[in-house]
């Protein structure tokens, strides 16, 4: 496949555009919990254990540029906001939900419990 150029960046293929946009470490866990419901954000720092302040407002603001999820703020004291998945960040579901298939299937593979 030849090169192509998305929002201002190149990739050479539609995976590497994926990783991109739901790679790492806690872009999959936020997402896989507001396929769920919705959520507010002092509730996804306690559910992600071990995620600092700092990663999780960034992911939190890649996926909202993406269109993965909402950001809704409520104007009550102290401020109240919630994040909830949109119809685009829904189709990561499956990808998700296969890779933690695959996941369970190397761990039994290679010998963990």
């Amino acid at each position: 496949m030849p090169e192509f150029e998305f929002e201002g960046q190149t990739f050479r293929n539609p995976v590497e555009l994926a990783l991109h946009v739901i790679g790492g470490r806690w872009k999959m866990p936020i997402l896989w919990r507001l396929e769920q419901r919705v959520w507010r954000y002092s509730e996804l720092q306690r559910e992600l254990q071990g995620i600092s302040h700092k990663m999780l407002t960034q992911h939190l603001r890649e996926l909202e540029q993406h269109g993965l999820l909402t950001r809704t703020v409520h104007p009550v004291v102290p401020p109240h906001v919630d994040y909830a998945i949109t119809p685009l960040g829904r189709t990561t579901v499956p990808a998700i939900e296969a890779l933690r298939t695959w996941g369970a299937l190397y761990r039994r593979r290679r010998g963990g419990a």
